[in-house]
C-alpha cells in the first residue's frame, strides 16, 4: 500500500534538497580547491623568477669560524711559521673602530663622495675595440678563455693600437669589509669608479683572499680570510680582467679553498696566475689578447706564511721567489711567446714607504729576464716607482679594497695606469685614490696634489706632471 501523494511529494522533495546542497558543498570545495592551486602557482611562479634574478650568485658565505680582523690587537696577516722562510715579522693591520666608518671616510678632504659616472682623471681610450663585458661564462677574449699556450707563435704586426692597462693593489672581501657589503651590496667597493675599468682593455689587481664557501682555516694564523662568490661577480661587473694569487692569504682557507677560488675565477671569466694546483701551473704565464697584442701575466711571492705554501711538484700552492731561478725562467719563457710581459710581485715589509733590497734586487731581475711591466704589493703603503732599462717598476700600489686601517698611509693608493704599445714600450699614470672601509675613494684637488708630491718623494729620478703622468728626469 502506498503512502498518499501528499507524503510522497514531500519525501521527493527533500530528496532533491539534500541533491542541491551536496552538488553546492561538492561545487564550493572544487572552487576552493581551485583557487588554492592558483595561487600555489603564482607563488611557486615569483619564487621561480626570484631564484632566477639572483643566479649566477651563488649563496654567500657565514664567517662564523674567522677571527674579525683587527680583533687581535697582537699583530697582523703575516705570521712567521718555524719553518717560513719569509723575512716579515707581522702585519699589524688593525681594523679602524666603529666611529672609522665610509662616513668618516668620506669626510677626508679632497675625496670625492658622490657616486661618479667617470673619472676626472683617467685618460679616454682611444674608439675602436671596446673590453669585453663581463659575464658569468667566459668569453673567448676575456679571462683564461682564449689563452694561447703554444710556443713559437709569430707576434702581430706594429699596427696596433695601444693598450691602456689599470692596475691596483691589494683586494680582500673578508671581515669587517664583508659586513659592510653585507649592507650595502657587493657592488659598493666599485661604485666610485665610473667606467673606469670598463673602458680600459685590461684591469689587473691582486687577489689577497681565497673566495670560497668551504675550506679550513689555517692554523696559527692572525688573519685568516675568506669571501663570498658574490664578490668576484661583482669585480667582473666592475671591469677585472686578471689577477695575481702569488700571496700570503690564497691558501687561508687550505687546498680546497685554493680550488673554490680558481673555480669561480674560471666561472667569472677572470684569469688568473701565481698559484695552481702544482708547480708548473702556479708558475705559469695567463696569455690575454688585447688589439691583436699578446700579453704574459705572471705572478710571484716573496711573502710565503710556510714553507709548504710554495707550489713544489705535484704540490699545490703559490709561485715563490725567494729563490729567483723559477720566476726568471718563466719570464724568459713568456718573452718568447708574448708581445707585452707583465710581472706581479708580492713582496716587501708592512706599512714601510721604500723599497728593500730583496725587492730592488727581484725587480732588476725580472726586467732583465725580459719583463716589460713589474707591479708590486704587499707593504699596504705605497711606495714609489723606478725607470729601469726603459721599463717601468711600482714597487708597491698600496690597499685597493681593504679594511680600514688605524695608519693612516694605508688609506692612501692609486690605480696605475700604463698605456703600451705593440713594440712595448710604455707610459706610466698615477690616479690617486683613497683606500676607505671597502671601498675605493678617488681623490680630488688638493688631496690629489699631495698624494702625486708625496709620489715624486718616493720615486728618485721621476717627475710628475699634474696629470699624475710620470717620466724620468
Amino acid at each position: 500500500m502506498y503512502p498518499p501523494r501528499s507524503e510522497r511529494s514531500v519525501k521527493k522533495k527533500k530528496g532533491s534538497k539534500r541533491t542541491r546542497n551536496t552538488i553546492t558543498i561538492i561545487w564550493t570545495v572544487n572552487i576552493v580547491l581551485i583557487i588554492a592551486i592558483g595561487l600555489v602557482g603564482i607563488f611557486y611562479v615569483i619564487d621561480t623568477r626570484q631564484q632566477q634574478a639572483d643566479q649566477p650568485v651563488k649563496q654567500e658565505i657565514v664567517d662564523q669560524d674567522q677571527p674579525s680582523i683587527g680583533d687581535d690587537a697582537k699583530g697582523g696577516d703575516q705570521v712567521t711559521y718555524p719553518d717560513s722562510e719569509s723575512d716579515e715579522t707581522s702585519e699589524e693591520e688593525h681594523e679602524a673602530t666603529d666611529e672609522e666608518t665610509t662616513a668618516d671616510a668620506d669626510k677626508t678632504s679632497g675625496v670625492a663622495t658622490p657616486d661618479t659616472s667617470s673619472n676626472t682623471n683617467s685618460e679616454k681610450v682611444e674608439s675602436g675595440t671596446k673590453k669585453p663585458t663581463a659575464t658569468s661564462t667566459p668569453s673567448s677574449t676575456k679571462g683564461n678563455a682564449g689563452v694561447d699556450q703554444e710556443s713559437g707563435t709569430s707576434k702581430p704586426s706594429n699596427s696596433a693600437k695601444d693598450v691602456t692597462i689599470n692596475f691596483v693593489g691589494d683586494i680582500q672581501f673578508s671581515g669587517k669589509v664583508a659586513e659592510l657589503l653585507d649592507k650595502n651590496g657587493y657592488d659598493y667597493p666599485f661604485a666610485k669608479l665610473g667606467r673606469l675599468f670598463k673602458d680600459d682593455d685590461l684591469t689587473i689587481g691582486n687577489l689577497e683572499t681565497p673566495i670560497t664557501q668551504g675550506g679550513t682555516s689555517a692554523a696559527d694564523k692572525t688573519y685568516v680570510y675568506k669571501s663570498s662568490p658574490k664578490a668576484l661577480a661583482a669585480m667582473a661587473s666592475a671591469g677585472f680582467d686578471a689577477v695575481n694569487l702569488a700571496n700570503n692569504h690564497i691558501l687561508d682557507q687550505g687546498v680546497e679553498g685554493l680550488v673554490d677560488t680558481l673555480t669561480y675565477l674560471k666561472e667569472y671569466g677572470i684569469a688568473h696566475t701565481g698559484a695552481g694546483m702544482n708547480r708548473d701551473e702556479a708558475y705559469a704565464p695567463a696569455y690575454l689578447e688585447r688589439k691583436g697584442m699578446k700579453i704574459a701575466l705572471l705572478g710571484f711571492s716573496r711573502v710565503v706564511p710556510e714553507t709548504s705554501w710554495k707550489a713544489e711538484g705535484n704540490r699545490a700552492g703559490v709561485a715563490e721567489a725567494y729563490d729567483s731561478t723559477g720566476a726568471v725562467k718563466a719570464i724568459q719563457e713568456a718573452r718568447k711567446k708574448a708581445d707585452l710581459v707583465i710581472v706581479v710581485a708580492h713582496w716587501g715589509e708592512e706599512r714601510v714607504s721604500t723599497p728593500n733590497s730583496d725587492q730592488t734586487r727581484l725587480a732588476h731581475e725580472f726586467v732583465d729576464a725580459g719583463a716589460d711591466l713589474v707591479i708590486g704589493g704587499h707593504p699596504h703603503v705605497l711606495q714609489g716607482l723606478e725607470y729601469y732599462k726603459g721599463k717601468w717598476i711600482a714597487y708597491s700600489t698600496g690597499n685597493f679594497i681593504f679594511s680600514r686601517s688605524t695608519t693612516e698611509e694605508t688609506w692612501k693608493t692609486a690605480v696605475f695606469q700604463a698605456r703600451c704599445s705593440q713594440d712595448a714600450a710604455c707610459s706610466m699614470k698615477v690616479i690617486p685614490y683613497e683606500a676607505g672601509l671597502g671601498q675605493a675613494i678617488p681623490m680630488i684637488d688638493e688631496a690629489n696634489k699631495l698624494l702625486l708630491e708625496q709620489m715624486a718623494k718616493l720615486s728618485p729620478g721621476i717627475r710628475y706632471d699634474g696629470n699624475g703622468v710620470a717620466s724620468p728626469n
